[in-house]
């Protein structure tokens, strides 16, 4: 189950075999979180890949807002090592879907709600959102249906 755990746990010992601190270091909270999201709840649980690729995905997205922090306080060395992090943890991650990519699953979804008006869209965003399992960003999907069901 823990697929996404297992493999960071190997690229860690090698980067730690390797005497690379800064592979090791990201990987470790990388790892963490996991281990983190694994205890949350009144239960210890085994997380599924999907769920690992959810925490994965969180830890990119807060690497990349902490960039973009930084480079408007004027620190680009921490806005440069923060976008570093989160490419070294996106490698672990599905590709993104393309635009054109994202259109059509979200037309194919819109056209699938005969006559789909704005009351329908969480459930458009519900549908679009399991195609595409973490290769979209929510909020991207969530404009991209409004947009669709507004034309």
């Amino acid at each position: 189950m823990a697929q996404l755990k297992d493999q960071l746990r190997v690229d860690m010992t090698a980067a730690l075999k390797a005497r690379d601190p800064f592979v090791t270091g990201v990987l470790r909270m990388a790892i963490a979180a996991i281990a983190n999201e694994e205890v949350a709840g009144s239960t210890a649980r085994e997380l599924s890949y999907a769920e690992e690729q959810t925490v994965l995905t969180r830890e990119v997205r807060k690497r990349r807002e902490s960039a973009e922090v930084y480079a408007q306080g004027n620190r680009p060395e921490l806005a440069e090592r923060e976008e570093q992090e989160a490419d070294l943890l996106a490698a672990y991650l599905p590709a993104p879907l393309t635009e054109d990519e994202l259109d059509d699953i979200v037309t194919e979804e819109v056209n699938t709600f005969e006559g789909a008006t704005i009351k329908q869209m969480g459930a458009i965003i519900k549908a679009v959102n399991a195609r595409t399992q973490g290769r979209a960003d929510g909020s991207i999907v969530a404009a991209k249906v409004r947009a669709a069901l507004s034309s």
